[in-house]
């Protein structure tokens, strides 16, 4: 690398650089991903630059003092293979100290990320395909915004390695996105949440006790849309979701390894019907 490169944080009103990056290597992120992910941690995006341009993009998310995060590792293409990437990956796996990271990676760099201390936990596969017609049992499901957030909050705990309640209020209160909770005998059942995104639009996340809730929340969901193409990300260990998705004409398209440097705390994927974000887990 002879050339020189300066690292620094990317400002909040910046990350849509690493959205808009993302998108033209087709991750298809939502529409306000961006204005959501900086309300995690103000530090928690990086950028490389040559001449004082954007080379290269990386985000370390440290969601709390356990657990942290990375996503969009992006280098402009025709600048890769000159240790821009490098640099810059170093840094931001700085920014996480002494936390485990996890990260969804494209299976090609699988065997790079496990040369750098990442081990295997399970694929996620991107579903795809026509948004589901509103049907009967859509309609016991709820706006997201009646149900108390703690109760929200508990539940994303259970699915996720990390407490992220500053997320969720953001993801949940975002213009455009659109929340649904299902209620069995007055306790949360289940909760989701649909967002525009570059095309079509994006689930996520999809949290069901059983795959009847699941059921109804894909329907409300996908009725919120007014139709066109949704998009779902299934972890593959919950094959109860694979097969929602299979049921409802939803084809893969795409999938991504879940790698984790350490041991996070246990979550319940038999409950997780789709992530939230390949980008920020």
């Amino acid at each position: 690398m002879s050339e020189a490169v300066h690292i620094r944080f990317l400002d909040r009103d910046e990350i849509q650089l690493a959205s808009d990056w993302a998108a033209g290597e087709g991750w298809n992120p939502g529409l306000a991903d961006a204005a959501c992910f900086g309300a995690v941690d103000p530090q928690g995006f990086l950028v490389a630059e040559v001449d004082g341009a954007p080379a290269a993009t990386i985000s370390v998310v440290n969601y709390d003092e356990r657990f942290a995060f990375l996503g969009f590792y992006i280098v402009r293409p025709e600048l890769r293979g000159r240790g821009i990437g490098w640099a810059l990956w170093q840094a931001g796996i700085a920014h996480a100290g002494g936390r485990t990271i996890g990260l969804d990676g494209v299976l090609a760099q699988q065997a790079n990320y496990a040369r750098v201390g990442f081990t295997f936990a399970y694929r996620n596969i991107r579903f795809s395909g026509p948004a589901p017609q509103e049907g009967a049992a859509a309609e016991r499901c709820v706006d997201l915004a009646e149900i108390p957030f703690a109760a929200v909050e508990a539940s994303d705990a259970a699915i996720f390695p990390a407490a992220r309640p500053a997320f969720l209020r953001a993801w949940i209160d975002t213009p455009g996105h659109v929340g649904r909770a299902l209620l069995r005998e007055g306790r949360l059942a289940g909760w989701g949440v649909v967002r525009p995104a570059r095309e079509g639009w994006r689930i996520g996340p999809l949290v069901a006790e059983d795959e009847a809730a699941a059921e109804a929340l894909f329907a409300a969901l996908g009725a919120a849309t007014g139709g066109g193409t949704i998009v779902l990300d299934v972890p593959e260990p919950n094959g109860t979701a694979m097969a929602l998705a299979r049921r409802h004409g939803l084809a893969p398209v795409f999938e991504t390894a879940r790698m984790y440097t350490g041991p996070i705390r246990e979550v319940a994927l038999e409950h997780l019907f789709g992530v939230t974000s390949l980008e920020l887990g």
